[in-house]
């Protein structure tokens, strides 16, 4: 039966069962936009805000017979919600707990009427904090909205990533209607030699890609809630925050600096931090002295605790197996081991026993965040380290990060190191391998809007207030390799991209083994492969592991409204996803006389390592999944440089294997 309906964005339209499948890209784009636009003032938008005092969230269209949303009402009814300008932490239980539940009334409504006007009603009446996350996750999880681009959320919620001198000049800019561009500066002074590196935490596309990958690979997604499984979660939590630490440790190096330390819970802090930054609602985020012991963390955990749950992990690792809840022994040494690994010491919903090994990761950034007002004697908000939105602002995330990286490292490599003949492509030659172009970073003024940092009211006229800072970027290069294919047909193949500090401060040379853990993943990318020679071009800015920077909310408003007025597509595909580092950040900066890099290059068997069909001529996946959510490669992260080496002569006789030394250059 068919069922004429008027759907929430007004359109008429003659669906079967009532699902307005018609719906275009560009006029969801829209109504995201308006629900994200001013987010901690009223709806501005007209049917928005019409739909917000008039939708029925019992009413609406769900697979899951409208549980959710009466759950959801429930909790609105008896008034028992967050208020609204309020401050929200993912890591505080009942907060996350009210913004999941709104989720999953988005994420089960199963037409664009009912999801939309779930969006306008609860985005009139629940913390924005709250809406935001689960709006956010919504649109990333839903099949109902896998074309929205989301808007930047350095410019929907600035406060988070904006220092507050900048902050509080642009309420001074907004009382005074002073169209005004304000300089924003680094945490911390030249005194602090970690200033030199603030660049890197500090980034808000390397923010962006970070709580991004949060809300893809969520700790709190459960299968049985969710009908989906996230392939290889444990695995890609523990790669994306070993990138990032081995990435941080790069930036060091060239800023002549040493590689960054674990934090461990028996030791001092030595570095303080001072955010410099203020919510919204609810004062200045916490700073820490210099110099302080762990203390135990009222209502979070004491450091016998997490002492505890570490020497239970590592005994895990030694053993190499862990024990479910039901004394049920998983193996741990074997290419599984360390998904398995990675969802115990976040810990995820997948971990197999958190009573036992606890939360290790979770319970880290609550404790090491609270430092400053442990016994909560000043009533403090949450620290940069309980937002991952601003974790990486403080240095010690990365210090907290090395702490769990070496415990990873304990795990691979108590695995059996690659054979000679595990790792040959029999009939492909790697000829010559090089980069074409320089290898040079600079910065450049990256501007961005704080038209949602201010209060404004329905009457007033907007003036346009900006801010900028340094980023780093590099300029385009692109990785050539000349390869034979001896065999008589075509061959698909896996090309294998990575680069790391030749050597350390003090200018020894790292091993092979140091340096294969310390790599930097460049790209990785399917080809065939045909018979004879292959000439490889890859540019920098086709590089899996990077995205481009997401586009301003301004672009995204204007172009959605073009495409609305014109009738055609909104062209954003590009944008579709923000997780990945920013193409600029491909490169760790170089410095004036060159940071001295070793470049490899590994071509694997694309047959065995493929984990989705016609991956040679799709684009449509980044590092961490397909479009479809299928994980495009079988092979480990990092392989195959993921296991210990124990001579490194071996890979020199690798046909399928290049290594080079490379210098990376900074432009003053």
């Amino acid at each position: 039966m068919k069922l004429l309906v008027l759907c929430a964005l007004g359109a008429l339209c003659l669906v079967p069962g009532g699902s307005c499948d018609h719906v275009s890209a560009a006029q969801m784009q829209r109504d995201v936009n308006n629900a994200l636009w001013k987010i901690y003032e009223d709806i501005r938008d007209p049917h928005l805000k019409e739909l917000s005092e008039t939708f029925d969230p019992l009413s609406g269209h769900y697979d899951d017979d409208g549980v959710s949303a009466k759950k959801l009402m429930q909790e609105y009814n008896d008034k028992r919600l967050l208020e609204q300008k309020h401050w929200f932490s993912l890591f505080n239980t009942r907060q996350r707990q009210e913004a999941l539940m709104l989720y999953d009334v988005l994420e089960h409504s199963t037409d664009w009427e009912t999801f939309s006007g779930n969006a306008a009603f609860f985005r009139a009446r629940m913390n924005e904090g709250e809406f935001v996350y689960a709006l956010y996750a919504a649109i990333i999880h839903s099949p109902l909205t896998k074309h929205v681009v989301l808007p930047p959320l350095y410019e929907v919620t600035p406060h988070l990533f904006t220092n507050s001198e900048v902050i509080q000049a642009a309420y001074k800019a907004k009382m005074t209607e002073t169209r005004t561009r304000i300089e924003s500066h680094f945490t911390g002074s030249k005194r602090n030699p970690e200033q030199r590196v603030a660049y890197f935490g500090e980034d808000i596309g390397m923010n962006t890609h970070h709580v991004t990958w949060h809300l893809e690979f969520p700790f709190w997604w459960d299968d049985a809630h969710e009908n989906h499984h996230i392939d290889r979660k444990g695995e890609s939590f523990f790669w994306v925050h070993h990138q990032l630490t081995v990435r941080f440790d790069a930036e060091r190096l060239s800023n002549h600096l040493e590689h960054v330390d674990e934090l461990h819970w028996d030791d001092m802090i030595h570095e303080g931090f001072d955010p410099q930054a203020m919510y919204k609602y609810g004062g200045y985020f916490p700073s820490r002295p210099d110099n302080v012991h762990f203390e135990d963390v009222d209502g979070v955990a004491d450091v016998r605790d997490m002492l505890l749950f570490e020497d239970r992990i590592r005994d895990a690792i030694a053993h190499g197996y862990i024990r479910d809840h039901h004394g049920k022994i998983i193996d741990l040494r074997d290419d599984h081991g360390i998904d398995i690994l990675g969802d115990v010491i976040e810990s995820s919903l997948y971990s197999p026993n958190p009573e036992y090994y606890g939360s290790l990761h979770n319970t880290a950034h609550m404790m090491l965040g609270r430092q400053g007002d442990p016994h909560g004697k000043f009533a403090l908000p949450p620290g940069v380290l309980e937002h991952f939105e601003t974790a990486t602002r403080d240095p010690a995330f990365f210090r907290l990060h090395k702490y769990m990286d070496n415990i990873f490292r304990e795990h691979k490599d108590s695995l059996p190191p690659y054979t000679q003949q595990e790792l040959e492509f029999e009939g492909i030659n790697i000829d010559n391998f090089y980069v074409k172009g320089n290898l040079e970073t600079y910065f450049e003024d990256f501007e961005y809007s704080l038209v949602n940092a201010v209060d404004d009211t329905e009457n007033g006229n907007d003036v346009e207030i900006t801010t900028y800072i340094p980023r780093l970027n590099h300029k385009e290069f692109s990785f050539v390799a000349d390869v034979t294919n001896e065999k008589d047909h075509d061959v698909l193949a896996t090309v294998r991209i990575f680069a790391w500090p030749h050597e350390d401060n003090n200018g020894v040379p790292f091993s092979f083994d140091d340096g294969r853990w310390n790599a930097i993943e460049m790209d990785k990318f399917w080809v065939m492969l045909h018979p004879g020679h292959n000439h490889l071009d890859r540019s920098s800015s086709d590089s899996s592991v990077t995205v481009p920077d997401v586009p301003s909310f301004e672009f995204i408003k204007d172009r959605t409204d073009e495409a609305i007025k014109h009738g055609h597509a909104l062209h954003l595909e590009e944008f579709e996803s923000s997780l990945g580092l920013p193409n600029r950040f491909l490169i760790p900066k170089g410095h004036k006389g060159g940071l001295d890099m070793d470049l490899v290059i590994a071509i694997t068997d694309g047959e065995a390592d493929a984990g989705a069909e016609g991956l040679h001529e799709n684009t449509l996946f980044n590092h961490y999944g397909c479009a479809d959510g299928t994980y495009p490669d079988k092979r480990p992260h990092g392989y195959p440089l993921d296991r210990h080496v124990e001579d490194s002569r071996m890979f020199e006789e690798l046909h399928n294997f290049k290594h080079i030394q490379v210098k990376i250059f900074h432009q003053e």
